[in-house]
């Protein structure tokens, strides 16, 4: 597979990123290691968010917040366009903190 395949299959759960850092990490350009630390960071978001979002739910029984769970996915979509365009842009509101993180990715 090439980088930029690799950018997009990161984003598709944890083990699509697993198999991309596996496979890529030998031929990892600065694309593929940017859409890695990306997708990782949004992982990493996407369980805080829903434990918080259990939490909310489960303490004021409002349970129209869960559609706030719908953010991971959309930043999901957004992560794989700009993957397939071969663009090295941050997700939205949460992309920047994770620009400068994950050394261990390159």
């Amino acid at each position: 597979m090439d980088n930029k395949t690799l950018s997009i299959v990161s984003y598709i759960t944890l083990i699509g990123w697993v198999i991309a850092y596996i496979v890529g990490k030998d031929k990892a350009d600065d694309l593929l290691k940017f859409h890695l630390k990306q997708s990782l960071g949004l992982v990493i978001f996407s369980i805080i968010l829903g434990f918080l979002l259990n939490i909310i739910i489960t303490i004021f029984n409002l349970p129209i917040i869960g559609t706030l769970g719908l953010v991971s996915l959309v930043f999901i979509i957004i992560g794989i366009i700009n993957a397939a365009n071969g663009i090295k842009k941050p997700l939205p509101v949460i992309g920047s903190m994770f620009e400068d993180k994950f050394a261990f990715i390159g």
